[in-house]
């Protein structure tokens, strides 16, 4: 596994059609096209296709869904996300959100890469949520910066 992708929790259109970052404005998908992460652009429903291109997609809490200040603090699992981890043994993680590093990293990070005691041996980047309710605040430089490095360590 080369990366994975880890969010907080399922948007409600996600939850609805079963599918990762499937709100009609979230950039996600979009993103990977454009920055390389993906040969080509993905519909969420093809997100069973990532694994074969090396690519995960995780969230820290499972069985919920909502805005982020809709899901309660007992559902995230930052546990499970290091489960994940020692299981999949990925080059990189990249949480999708500030939120999702802040809940899963234990405290706050800036947009780019960062490290963390927690996973001393991966390299570790925090990217602004490509969600549509994010969008005043978004910028894609970080998601580049992480497509660079991916391509550095092919």
């Amino acid at each position: 596994m080369k990366l994975i992708f880890c969010g907080t929790a399922a948007s409600r259109k996600s939850a609805q059609r079963g599918h990762y970052y499937a709100g009609p404005g979230n950039r996600f998908w979009p993103l990977l096209a454009e920055t390389g992460l993906t040969p080509r652009l993905f519909a969420p429903d093809e997100d069973h296709l990532m694994p074969s291109l090396g690519l995960g997609l995780t969230d820290l809490a499972k069985g919920v869904f909502g805005m982020d200040r809709d899901i309660p603090a007992a559902a995230y699992a930052p546990a499970r996300l290091a489960a994940v981890i020692t299981a999949l043994a990925p080059e990189t993680l990249a949480f999708t959100s500030l939120t999702a590093a802040k809940i899963a990293l234990g405290h706050r990070c800036r947009a780019g890469r960062t490290q963390s005691p927690l996973f001393p041996d991966l390299a570790i980047w925090v990217l602004p949520s490509p969600s549509g309710a994010a969008r005043a605040t978004f910028s894609a430089a970080p998601w580049q910066d992480l497509a660079r490095h991916v391509r550095r360590a092919r």
